[in-house]
Formats: structure tokens, sequence, C-alpha cells
């Protein structure tokens, strides 16, 4: 068997994804097929941290418009987060993976609070590490945290596993001649406006030389795949 092309991995879930069909809440039996794959990652010696958005219960910014104060809806985003760690962290401990969670907001009774050089010992061990809450502040997407926390573990890449199962020129499910890319650099990214993440995910990326893979979840194989080295989804990177 081929060795993994990638040591230590950022992997950044969609809470929608983790709702499968109905868009909503949890479906388990997709997350149990997320975690089988994370649980042979593992296997393989790859160090594997893992940020999940919150968007299947509470997205702050659009749930709460005009509605709320959006500090506020972006707390209750955090906190939509930490319901989908602790989901993905009982599956994986019953798979008998060891699991730590951690919030960028500390709630102690539930999780430990983010200390950087512990996630890395705790990923050093080979425990899989689940960062909740974002970055712990309000204005700022799960997709940003997902690079933020790259950065600081030292990761390799951030696998961005969505729903879309690549990078288009446009919005394929409205422009029929929308191109797929393979690979583009992160100023195309952001002089064409692309919703790979938002401008300030891709800029922090950018600015700290992280290669990003964004692929489809609905086919959970596809981060085993990344992980190996094929040609999935769309990677983001500098100029080759």
């Amino acid at each position: 068997m081929s060795e993994p092309q990638y040591k230590r991995i950022l992997l950044k879930i969609s809470g929608e994804a983790l709702a499968g069909e109905a868009s909503r809440g949890l479906d388990f039996g997709v997350i149990g097929e997320v975690c089988e794959v994370i649980k042979e990652c593992t296997q393989m010696g790859v160090q594997v941290g893992i940020v999940v958005g919150g968007g299947n219960f509470w997205r702050g910014v659009k749930d709460g418009a005009g509605r709320m104060e959006r500090t506020r809806a972006d707390h209750m985003g955090m906190m939509a987060t930490t319901l989908n760690c602790l989901a993905l962290a009982d599956v994986l401990e019953q798979m008998g993976v060891e699991v730590r969670v951690q919030t960028a907001i500390e709630m102690r009774a539930i999780a430990e609070p983010y200390i950087r050089s512990r996630a890395i010992r705790h990923l050093e061990k080979g425990r899989v590490v689940i960062f909740g809450c974002g970055t712990g502040n309000p204005f700022f997407s799960t997709d940003t945290a997902a690079v933020l926390r790259a950065a600081e573990i030292d990761a390799d890449i951030i696998l961005l596993a969505k729903n879309i199962d690549g990078v288009y020129s446009a919005d394929p499910n409205k422009d029929p001649n929308a191109v797929k890319y393979d690979f583009i650099s992160y100023d195309d990214v952001l002089a064409q406006h692309l919703q790979v993440m938002d401008f300030t995910a891709t800029s922090l990326s950018m600015d700290n030389k992280i290669p990003v893979l964004l692929f489809a979840l609905k086919d959970p194989k596809n981060i085993l795949r990344a992980v190996m080295g094929e040609q999935i989804g769309t990677i983001v990177k500098e100029e080759k």
C-alpha cells in the first residue's frame, strides 16, 4: 500500500455536510461513514485535526440577520459548532479512536480550552483533535478558523470537505458552461471572487502558504483519496 502524501492534515467539515439530505440536525449514518475514514487515516499514521462548521444548527450571519445583534448571533453559531464536535468525538470514540475536543471559548465541563502546544502534543500521540467554537471571535467564519488552526499546528494541507466537488469558474447550478478547475492560485480565487472560502480565510492561507484542497464529502472516501495524494476536487495554492 502506498504511503500517505501528508503527515498532518486539518480537515474542515461543513455542518450542512453532517446533516446529510436533511440539511438540518445530525445524520449519524453520514457521521459514521466520515469517522470510519478518519479512523483509517489515523491507522496509517496521519495526524488529524478537525474544524467543524455549525450551519446544520445555526448560521449566525444568516439566521440572525436583522433579528439579532451580530455578535450574539455569532456566539450562537460557535455553540452550534460544539454540538457537532461532541457528536463527531462520540462516534470516533465508539470506533476506538482517541479524541480530544478543544474549544476557543472555555467550557471545561465538556471540552479542553484550546491550547496550541497541547493540541500538537495530542496529534503527536495519534489522537484526533477537534477544534470547536471557530476562532472564538465574532465576525470570523469557521473557514477562517480552519486556516488559523492549520497555521498554528503546522498542518501540511487543509482538506475542505463541502457539498460541492471543486472550484468552478461560475456557479455550476446556474451556468451550464461553468468550468471546474483542477488547480487554481490564491490570487486567481481572490481576483475572480470565487467562493472557495471567504476572502479572509483565503488571504490567511495565502499569507501562510498553506494549500487548500476542496472536494465533495458526498463520498467520505474522498478524505482518504486526498490524504493519499489522488487527483480529486480542486487544489488552491501558490502559482506552479
